[in-house]
């Protein structure tokens, strides 16, 4: 899998693209699902499940629309908020273990966590929350930072490899 980059982001810009995406889609689909409805039962008679069908037909063709405007470059806040909270998941599948090895000093491990933490602020941040909030997560920041201080590593990563998770069994 590609390494993941992290990158700074507006988080005004995205909020902002965030909701007029979501907007957007929300009214295109009930747009669609309201017109497919429309045309089915009045084509073939009024029944519930054909206005079910024109909704899901409505489903279908927003969720088609979005697989093709995905990639656009006015949707790579978005598209790059999406990827960073894929990987932030799958982080945190690894946890148990990752704190393990983080333990034993291993730098692989102090990485992926430092990525964790660092991913959730930012993540945080676009989403206009704050993440001070959990003395536990505040401890185990700390924690790493030590760590990393101690093996004489940067206090921040760049990147994240996701097929640095295989190392670590999950629980």
């Amino acid at each position: 899998m590609a390494r993941f980059i992290l990158q700074h982001q507006d988080a005004h810009a995205y909020r902002r693209k965030s909701r007029i995406i979501s907007l957007v889609m929300a009214g295109q689909f009930l747009v669609l699902g309201m017109l497919f409805a429309m045309l089915l039962t009045a084509a073939f008679g009024s029944t519930l499940t054909l206005n079910a069908l024109g909704v899901l037909l409505g489903l279908l063709a927003t969720s088609a629309m979005f697989a093709v405007l995905k990639d656009r470059p006015w949707m790579a806040e978005v598209r790059y908020t999406w990827q960073l909270k894929h990987h932030l998941g799958q982080v945190s599948g690894y946890l148990l273990p990752l704190r393990r090895e983080m333990e034993n000093d291993s730098r692989t491990a102090l990485d992926i966590v430092t990525f964790y933490h660092q991913g959730m602020a930012q993540l945080a941040e676009l989403n206009g929350r704050t993440t001070d909030d959990d003395a536990e997560r505040l401890a185990e920041k700390m924690q790493v930072k030590l760590k990393r201080e101690t093996l004489q590593l940067p206090e921040h990563v760049e990147s994240f490899n996701p097929d640095d998770l295989q190392a670590f069994k999950r629980p």
